[in-house]
């Protein structure tokens, strides 16, 4: 059972070491079957087509990708054209047990920060569903993590995301804005090497009309 989380923000929760040393481990090996199924790639942003600083994959049954056509969830790797993998059991258990809904998720975002990578301030909204939640989990290096309110220009916060935690966007802040400053570089020895992996669970249809997917 997962402790009290430390309210950010009204809907915004943090569980610190949410996941204990063995369960990170575990997580990792998941993970990792995963990529090499579904290989990291590079995003690219709209228009431009200028990379991101991360790479990323996806598991489950809808994957988001980003290229100079635009933001999008679709079922196939951009680059293999295979399906995402499952969920692993694990990230399943975390969404039952923090995400406090009856909605199912539908893609888990895969994003590795290496010791140079960053994401600018940014809102979830490429989902149709906003009534669930987003759940993120931290595995290697902590990350400065910085969130606001629903306005670009809200005031934000700065807080240490580490090896094991856990965060909820609902509610009031499920659109918030938010993003990872920098990676704090041998923080931790999970991964063998500097870096982050962030796993980010969304639900992204409504639930009225569709089919809860058998994962």
């Amino acid at each position: 059972m997962a402790s009290l989380p430390l309210e950010l923000a009204p809907g915004c929760l943090w569980w610190q070491g949410y996941l204990d040393r063995a369960a990170q481990e575990a997580l990792v090996a998941d993970i990792r079957d995963v990529l090499r199924a579904a290989p990291l790639f590079t995003p690219r942003m709209p228009r431009t087509g200028k990379p991101f600083s991360v790479r990323m994959s996806n598991c489950g049954p809808l994957g988001w990708v980003s290229d100079e056509a635009g933001y999008r969830y679709q079922p196939l790797h951009p680059v293999t054209g295979a399906p995402w993998p499952p969920f692993p059991a694990a990230l399943r258990r975390a969404w039952e047990e923090l995400a406090g809904t009856d909605l199912s998720p539908e893609a888990c975002l895969i994003n590795w920060y290496d010791r140079e990578a960053r994401m600018g301030l940014h809102q979830d909204r490429d989902e149709q569903e906003f009534a669930a939640p987003v759940l993120s989990l931290s595995l290697g290096d902590t990350a400065i993590f910085r969130i606001g309110g629903t306005g670009r220009r809200d005031p934000t916060r700065s807080i240490r995301l580490a090896s094991g935690d856990a965060l909820l966007l609902s509610g009031p802040s499920r659109l918030a804005f938010h993003g990872i400053d920098r990676i704090v570089a041998g923080t931790s020895t999970l991964l063998g090497q500097p870096g982050r992996i962030n796993l980010t669970l969304r639900r992204v249809h409504p639930a009225r009309g569709e089919r809860e997917a058998a994962l």
